[in-house]
């Protein structure tokens, strides 16, 4: 089979990770891996290497950082790599024309969503909060446009009825890795791939979130509030104030109820099978599970309501 001698890889999260295991194992292991340098992170705010560049050093591919793509500098650089092609996975830049332009064949991009669907910054994060019960991962022909070139292949997956961001993440770059393996392999021996036009009347855009997104919302109904739950677990998490602290929700669900409800949405309506029962929009009701005070542990509900004496008809806010 012909290889891709020459293939730079770009990527920085952890789940641009399992990509490049795949890669490096195959007949088409990078020449070099791109990421951004070095950050602090944590607490200490210790400067750390991303995932994707401990990857690359435990896997002995050089690393090369790059703080910006389009600066000259960078792309003088690529050139004198002369690459066969660019795989980029989660690396978080647009490219310019003149770096799109270098590889003998093109440049391809893993997006974790089936394109147009959810083209941009968060698609794992849309699909859940937007109660989807399926996405999928895509592989594409990389243009300026972000997320906009021809789909080369795509995988379908159903979303598991309590599953968290960062569960699909850890699901969707197994699957991504695969299918990147299988374009690489395909785009290689010449053929297995039809390449085709993303539909821009279907096109829709996942926006990037805040830590402001994670505020519970108590005028959502339940079902809403569930699913940005999932959404934004792990980050940025869902966040409350309650008896005038914040208060962090770390698990809950959409409860039944004998009766509607009435009383200001956030109110709480007492403890049922475990669960905090809180009012929400359009009468529905949420029921906390788990909870946390910030710098303390995480605490079950029951425990929460007996240790805080809450009582009925008291509201978060």
């Amino acid at each position: 089979m012909p290889k891709l001698e020459r293939i730079v890889f770009f990527g920085t999260p952890e789940f641009a990770v399992p990509t490049l295991e795949a890669l490096a194992e195959s007949d088409h292991r990078p020449i070099a891996v791109v990421t951004p340098p070095p950050r602090p992170a944590g607490r200490g705010q210790e400067v750390r290497e991303h995932p994707v560049a401990e990857a690359a050093s435990a896997l002995g591919i050089d690393v090369i950082h790059a703080e910006r793509v389009r600066d000259e500098g960078f792309v003088a650089s690529m050139r004198e790599l002369k690459p066969d092609l660019f795989v980029v996975v989660a690396f978080g830049q647009i490219f310019p024309a003149e770096l799109l332009e270098l590889p003998k064949h093109g440049a391809i991009n893993l997006h974790a969503s089936l394109l147009p669907k959810y083209r941009g910054a968060s698609p794992i994060q849309s699909a859940l909060a937007n109660g989807e019960k399926k996405t999928g991962v895509t592989t594409m022909r990389m243009e300026e446009e972000l997320d906009a070139g021809p789909i080369l292949l795509q995988e379908e997956v159903t979303i598991r009825r309590s599953e968290t961001a960062g569960e699909l993440s850890k699901r969707l770059s197994e699957v991504g890795a695969a299918l990147t393996a299988e374009t690489v392999e395909k785009l290689a021996k010449g053929k297995g791939i039809k390449e085709r036009k993303q539909r821009e009347e279907s096109a829709s855009y996942a926006e990037k979130f805040s830590k402001t997104d994670g505020r519970m919302n108590w005028a959502l109904d339940a079902a809403e509030l569930y699913n940005r739950l999932r959404a934004f677990d792990p980050w940025p998490g869902m966040t409350a104030h309650f008896k005038g602290r914040p208060v962090k929700v770390l698990w809950g669900v959409p409860m039944d109820w004998e009766k509607a409800p009435s009383g200001a949405t956030g109110t709480y309506l007492g403890l049922r099978q475990g669960k905090m029962a809180i009012l929400c929009g359009d009468d529905t009701v949420f029921g906390i599970e788990e909870i946390q005070r910030p710098g303390k542990k995480a605490q079950r509900a029951s425990d929460f309501v007996n240790g805080e004496r809450v009582r009925v008809g008291e509201r978060f806010a």
